[in-house]
């Protein structure tokens, strides 16, 4: 191997050579391994897994757990969706209502949701990870040679942070964390406070995660209440946009010159 992650991997081949019996088993064994010779490298540099915690918490011990599995198969980038409507999941110290609101929701949807009428489990749920937390998943996914690739929604999938906090929406009126599935209108309002308040929580993010990448979403963005927001449509104006389209671009482009001015690129 020519470097340590080649070393790393060609370790995973040894282990996936090695009979499965091997690890139900505490006795010592006499190994028997096929005479092979393996000539192997990657065909894709970005080999990645993703997971959805914000409609399904998975628990520290399952996210290390999944990030083990990657790595027997040698792969590189675990894409973790930490924030959406359904729920925040990630701690953000300067916004404790993140916490102690976007984190949680009143009921969650049982079966599926054409059901008429639809049934819901009545029960709170939810959680998130701390920073300490996701510090030791970070370290425990750099062992095994995986970049973490953090997933912070925007401007839509916004309905649990609007939730916590109002005034980030455009209406101002008070909104529930999701408890289904769905694409709702609740969008954040393209305004100076919003912008701080996504800054301050990239900023969080960024002192957490060394990935050179930051994933934003930036899809499934109604523009329905854009359309009769006055801030909105002075947003559109001030900055010569044609219409609520060019809104969101010049959104997703406002942020991604934020991280780029950090050393961080968006994904979306």
């Amino acid at each position: 191997a020519s470097t340590d992650t080649g070393a790393f991997y060609a370790v995973q081949t040894l282990i996936q050579l090695l009979p499965l019996e091997l690890k139900k088993s505490k006795k010592n064994h006499l190994l028997h391994i096929p005479a092979v010779a393996i000539k192997d490298e990657p065909r894709f540099s970005y080999r990645g897994m993703h997971l959805d915690v914000s409609r399904h918490l998975f628990d520290v011990e399952f996210i290390k757990k999944y990030i083990d599995a990657m790595a027997l198969l040698k792969m590189n980038t675990f894409h973790w969706h930490l924030t959406d409507d359904q729920g925040w999941r990630i701690e953000i110290k300067r916004y404790p209502k993140l916490q102690e609101i976007a984190a949680y929701r009143d009921s969650t949807l049982m079966g599926h949701y054409n059901d008429s009428p639809r049934l819901y489990d009545t029960t709170k749920y939810g959680g998130f990870y701390t920073q300490e937390e996701i510090r030791e998943v970070i370290t425990f996914a750099k062992a095994r040679h995986i970049n973490i690739i953090p997933e912070i929604e925007m401007p839509g999938h916004a309905q649990a942070a609007i939730a916590a906090y109002p005034e980030l929406g455009c209406t101002r009126e008070k909104v529930n964390v999701a408890t289904e599935w769905g694409v709702f209108e609740t969008i954040y309002c393209p305004n100076e406070k919003t912008f701080t308040f996504l800054e301050n929580v990239l900023d969080e993010v960024m002192e957490l995660f060394p990935s050179s990448y930051i994933h934003i979403g930036g899809d499934e963005a109604p523009k329905t209440q854009w359309k009769t927001s006055a801030i909105a449509q002075q947003v559109i104006q001030e900055n010569g946009l044609k219409d609520e389209a060019e809104l969101q671009s010049y959104f997703i482009q406002r942020i991604e010159k934020y991280l780029n001015s950090k050393g961080r690129n968006i994904i979306g």
